[in-house]
């Protein structure tokens, strides 16, 4: 396995499938690292904590982070190449050109510039890297509804794919962010997945799911369309963790 730092150690090369992380890897990557493994030939994941989708400074410094875990990872995982660059690589000095995404919903509300550092940056990786195809995990559903857009609206040459929700026994929602959670508040935090999922049989799944957070605050609860799939989706925190969550309520996420 390869890890480059800089864009000029990378090649471009046919059949390959882009995994975007942060890093902080748990089995929800895995995921996306096996679906990306089974469809193409060559499997690049990418490893950067993107300073300009984080709205709040003290988030972005709390960020797990342990490259040597990640990259054993995706060695298991039959990465070929991981980049891996620092801040400057893609953000050098004098850079001023941004993507702005309308139409982002509750999380772009709830989050001001997060869905410009998110499109901005998955528009470099996907020009620097020019894969086939990009995984992306339905937990961020209102991100992959963002990207879907991008990649329609600027008729860049790729099609993304959307994997499935990965849980934890207990049903709540695997997250690089859960490490942050007290024993207390994952217990809590369990409001969330199950709510959601109790909600999505009624009459107005936006309504149950609210009344069923049992006091978790909560940034939104919102339908949000994926392009032929419908989810419930919601924000809560819990403590000063911020957790996000959805349940498939009708069509195909593929």
């Amino acid at each position: 396995m390869k890890v480059a730092r800089t864009i000029a150690e990378l090649e471009t090369a046919p059949g390959t499938g882009l995994v975007p992380t942060m890093g902080s890897l748990h089995a929800g990557h895995r995921a996306l690292l096996a679906a990306a493994r089974r469809e193409n030939e060559r499997v690049v994941m990418s490893l950067f904590v993107n300073p300009a989708q984080f709205d709040d400074a003290s988030d972005l410094a709390a960020y797990p982070r342990d490259e040597a875990h990640d990259l054993s990872i995706a060695e298991e995982e039959g990465v070929d190449v991981v980049f891996a660059p620092d801040a400057g690589e893609l953000y050098p000095d004098g850079f001023a050109t941004w993507i702005e995404p309308e139409r982002t919903g509750a999380e772009g509300e709830a989050r001001a510039g997060h869905f410009r550092g998110v499109a901005t940056v998955c528009l470099k990786l996907f020009n620097i890297v020019r894969p086939e195809r990009a995984y992306f995990g339905q937990k961020d559903a209102q991100q992959v509804a963002v990207i879907r857009r991008l990649v329609r609206d600027l008729n860049v040459p790729l099609e993304i794919r959307v994997v499935p929700i990965v849980r934890d026994d207990d049903g709540l929602a695997l997250s690089s962010r859960n490490v942050h959670l007290s024993a207390e508040e994952r217990e809590r935090a369990l409001g969330l997945s199950r709510a959601l999922h109790g909600a999505i049989e009624t009459d107005d799944p936006v309504a149950a799911a609210r009344a069923a957070l049992n006091g978790l605050a909560s940034d939104y609860v919102e339908i949000v369309d994926l392009d032929g799939a419908t989810v419930l989706a919601a924000a809560v925190r819990v403590g000063s963790t911020r957790l996000i969550d959805n349940v498939l309520v009708e069509g195909d996420l593929q």
